[in-house]
């Protein structure tokens, strides 16, 4: 009861400073606050960023492996030259991997037709972005049918004239009519458009969105194109029994003896996954991490000087009731508690201003463009930590002042 006792005078106290004043408080607090929103704030940016990269990458397969001619590392150091001079994955080398694989769950052989035109009537949709795969993209890919359908097998083996459109693509062909059924033109034929997929948004750093591509049959764009020209990919799903570098072995060693490459001569093939993209990204995110860190802990730094000057304020117009205090039996640690409690206060709530503000600005930028900003359990449990060692920094000079003033010289203060 003693403590619950010392804690609410303490909180007493320290309002009646904030009431008293409210200029010096309000300023004092300010670096506190920008502190804590400056590292909240960081933090909720790039947890929200990695989000939604986790999200886009959830469209390309978390357990999908891509063979495919370039690797997916990049950077000023890029040794392109070495691949150059590869050869495109064939679609008889998906086919023989097919029959051959034991750890694959499903497999696709893809090419994207970028910057293509769709056209319906006096519609056109231009910069379309047109994927060509076998059957088993749509699982690989998880695409989201809401109207319609996807092709059936049958229709993928005959090379069928059929495509499913993109949310965005369907709402600018048919803005006022049921796309179902009806006939575009594209890569120089009429297809009918039997599905159209669920709109899902674009990516901010990596956009995986089908929002604004039209899916059609790997056999009908082999008829109409030279496929080697656009890409081509093996997407392979790992069966949930096997890890990615097991499958990642029986690839390599499968393409090898495919494409007959003697031992002591490098691949010809580069076996590509997600976390290919993840760990670039996060080696960028913890430097973004640890700046913003710095910089908001360096504010809550100052911030922290400005309560410790209030605290010595504070001490020195409540000598008077210091001594007093001193003179009734209260003991050192109660006027040491008295004060650092008062400064944790001080700082909690510095750091409720600045978690404040995050969450205003979370809603603002919902409102206004749609998207959902990240601001979790461990960031608020952040802010609250942070406060309270600033406020035990900042008050424990002031408050061992305060507990070791003499009573009488203290009561003569006034």
């Amino acid at each position: 009861m003693l403590i619950f006792g010392l804690i609410k005078e303490s909180a007493k106290f320290a309002l009646t400073a904030l009431k008293d004043n409210r200029t010096r408080t309000l300023l004092s607090l300010l670096g506190v606050t920008i502190g804590i929103l400056t590292i909240i704030g960081v933090f909720s940016a790039v947890d929200t960023l990695r989000n939604n990269i986790e999200n886009s990458v959830k469209k390309i397969g978390s357990n999908t492996l891509y063979i495919e001619k370039w690797p997916w590392t990049g950077g000023p150091d890029f040794p392109w030259w070495k691949y150059l001079n590869r050869p495109e994955p064939k679609y008889e080398d998906y086919l023989s991997l097919k029959e051959r694989m034991t750890t694959a769950d499903k497999m696709a052989y893809l090419i994207q037709i970028e910057s293509s035109t769709i056209k319906y009537k006096n519609n056109n949709a231009s910069g379309v972005s047109i994927s060509a795969g076998t059957q088993d993209q749509y699982s690989i890919q998880n695409l989201n049918v809401e109207k319609g359908r996807y092709f059936v097998e049958s229709e993928t083996r005959a090379g069928a004239l059929v495509t499913v459109l993109g949310a965005s693509i369907a709402e600018g062909l048919f803005p006022n009519a049921d796309p179902l059924g009806k006939y575009v033109s594209m890569l120089g034929r009429k297809v009918q458009v039997i599905g159209v997929l669920k709109k899902e948004g674009e990516g901010v750093l990596i956009n995986t969105s089908p929002d604004n591509s039209a899916f059609i049959p790997f056999e009908l764009a082999r008829n109409l194109v030279n496929y080697d020209n656009f890409s081509p990919s093996i997407a392979i799903s790992v069966k949930s029994k096997y890890s990615l570098a097991e499958a990642e072995s029986e690839i390599k060693v499968l393409m090898r003896s495919i494409h007959r490459i003697a031992p002591q001569r490098d691949d010809d093939f580069s076996i590509n996954q997600t976390t290919m993209i993840t760990s670039q990204l996060d080696k960028m995110f913890g430097i973004v991490n640890l700046a913003g860190f710095c910089i908001g802990i360096f504010s809550v730094l100052v911030g922290g000087f400005g309560i410790a000057n209030i605290m010595f304020v504070s001490v020195k117009e409540r000598t008077h009731i210091i001594g007093i205090q001193k003179a009734l039996g209260a003991k050192n640690f109660f006027i040491l508690s008295q004060f650092l409690i008062e400064s944790i206060i001080l700082c909690l709530l510095g750091g409720a201003i600045g978690l404040t503000i995050v969450y205003l600005i979370t809603l603002l930028v919902k409102l206004a463009i749609g998207m959902a900003i990240v601001v979790s359990l461990k960031m608020v449990l952040l802010t609250v930590l942070i406060s309270t060692l600033i406020g035990l920094i900042s008050g424990i000079v002031p408050a061992l002042m305060a507990s070791r003033l003499d009573p009488v010289e203290a009561i003569r203060s006034k």
